[in-house]
């Protein structure tokens, strides 16, 4: 059963930056044969895609509110994500979640929630 942990939110002032990471683990196959992304939610609402990545990394995706600030990576041989988010703006308050996917995907299917089978317990990223 894929276990996948968030880790590094937090509270931080508008305009200033955060990275969050997400660790895979208990996986069936090589992390490097996942595509993964990161998604947030506000409450009551709808998850959203934030940004998304192929499995080998050559391919990544982004919502359009994030064009230009979040920069999405992974480290194949440590099985982590990671989503750098800089000029943060308190409208990014939200939970953020850590996402995975077996094989291969178009890279227009990265932000569909959809597309994703495995989910962390998510981390809380506040903007004030």
């Amino acid at each position: 059963h894929v276990q996948l942990v968030e880790s590094g939110g937090g509270s931080v002032q508008a305009g200033r930056s955060l990275r969050i990471s997400c660790t895979a683990s208990s996986l069936t196959y090589s992390y490097s044969t996942y595509f993964m992304g990161w998604f947030r939610q506000y409450p009551g609402q709808e998850r959203e895609g934030v940004a998304g990545v192929t499995a080998s990394g050559d391919a990544t995706d982004y919502a359009t509110f994030v064009k230009g600030r979040f920069t999405i990576s992974r480290n194949n041989a440590r099985n982590t994500l990671t989503l750098q988010m800089d000029s943060l703006k308190p409208e990014d308050t939200a939970m953020y979640y850590c996402a995975a996917g077996p094989g291969y995907i178009a890279p227009r299917l990265l932000l569909s929630s959809s597309s994703y089978a495995y989910w962390g317990q998510g981390t809380q990223v506040t903007v004030s």
